[in-house]
């Protein structure tokens, strides 16, 4: 899981984060799963390094058993065994997954999400993984299971990573999406006008665009764009649109300043909420001078909630 992208402006770096923490997931480049090194070459932490593996002490109900093919794959062959719902992924979306690896020529494990605990996070089509992901988790639904048979060529070729992935090894993975997460284009940033008026006693919040989608709950990982604007003057201060990528974090875990996880509460995918947080529940008495707010100022944010999970 990517570490959560808290560090795209200056107000998600100050205010998001709780001290001095950031949000559970880790950095794509931590995690063990196939990484493409952007030169034609592929690298990772990394598959094939077992002992990279964090497993637990009893088996994971859920982790799928691998059939591997009869025959090795000379190109990339995709199977859906089970079919998902919800839009199908393209370019440019986060898929949220975990994932069993295998070689495919005799079903050893080199990798898997499952035991760690913890899924992966990638940009289709941004060369983060290995070009049969990329390609291979095109058209894959929420909650779908999918089974990519990825020739060598399309894998690690002769350069493995990890002493379990042998030079011109076919690999084998199965595929759970836990997510589908569109990302709306910079050009979608919502024109917002904020009236600037006195400090509030307590949290107001109003919901621009009421969500379709499923109500935020505690221990979820969400992502939103957010806008963020100077109570007193209405002037916009920081936005996370601008840079394409999305905040994403752990819900109602401590990782945020106290208002804006109460100010969210009962929002639902596909919702935009504005919300006008009080400077207690905000950046306090010291304001945030990198961001031009003063001393006792309120804030007030625009948030999208694009996704959780």
């Amino acid at each position: 899981m990517r570490t959560a992208r808290l560090v795209v402006s200056s107000f998600a770096a100050l205010s998001l984060l709780a001290a001095c923490g950031s949000a559970a997931g880790t950095d794509a480049d931590t995690s063990t799963a196939p990484t493409d090194a952007g030169d034609g070459s592929t690298t990772s932490t990394s598959p094939g390094d077992t002992a990279a593996v964090a497993t637990t002490t009893a088996p994971n109900p859920d982790k799928p058993t691998v059939d591997i093919p009869a025959e090795l794959p000379t190109e990339l062959v995709v199977t859906d065994l089970t079919e998902g719902t919800g839009p199908a992924a393209e370019a440019g979306d986060i898929v949220v997954v975990n994932y069993v690896g295998v070689r495919s020529v005799d079903g050893t494990e080199f990798d898997n999400s499952y035991d760690r605990g913890e899924p992966f996070s990638v940009t289709l089509g941004a060369g983060q993984v290995i070009q049969g992901w990329d390609d291979g988790l095109v058209g894959i639904k929420q909650g779908g299971r999918r089974q990519l048979d990825i020739p060598a060529d399309l894998a690690y070729g002769d350069n493995p990573q990890g002493g379990v992935i042998q030079p011109g090894d076919a690999l084998t993975f199965v595929v759970d999406a836990v997510a589908v997460i569109s990302i709306p284009d910079a050009s979608q940033e919502p024109q917002i006008t904020v009236t600037g008026g006195p400090n509030v006693a307590e949290i107001a919040t109003t919901d621009l665009v009421v969500g379709e989608g499923t109500e935020i709950a505690t221990g979820q990982h969400v992502y939103i764009h957010l806008l963020a604007f100077r109570a007193d003057t209405g002037e916009k201060i920081d936005s996370s649109w601008p840079a394409g990528a999305p905040l994403d974090f752990d819900y109602d875990a401590g990782q945020l300043l106290p208002g804006i996880e109460s100010a969210m509460a009962g929002m639902k995918v596909g919702g935009r909420r504005q919300m006008t947080i009080p400077f207690e529940q905000g950046f306090g008495a010291g304001g945030n001078e990198q961001l031009g707010l003063p001393p006792s100022t309120d804030v007030v944010l625009v948030i999208d909630l694009l996704a959780s999970y």
